[in-house]
């Protein structure tokens, strides 16, 4: 169950995450990294990794966006 839910959580913040890559909207990505690592926290309780893989995936994504832009842009 809690694979699932931090699935859930990952693919909310992937929707976030796909926004911010948009130029000038980068800002969101600020917004997705607390609700990735709830997921990651989440996924690394259950006995899956799955939904802790993904959420680490989206989050390194977000880090990537954020250190090219500068942490705002």
């Amino acid at each position: 169950m809690l694979n699932i839910l931090s699935i859930l959580i990952g693919l909310v913040s992937l929707v976030v995450v796909i926004v911010g890559q948009i130029p000038l909207l980068g800002s969101l990505n600020w917004l997705a990294l607390p609700f990735l690592a709830v997921g990651a926290g989440l996924g690394a309780l259950s006995s899956s990794n799955s939904g802790r893989n993904f959420c680490l995936v989206v989050m390194v994504i977000a880090v990537i966006r954020l250190w090219l832009g500068g942490g705002i842009l």
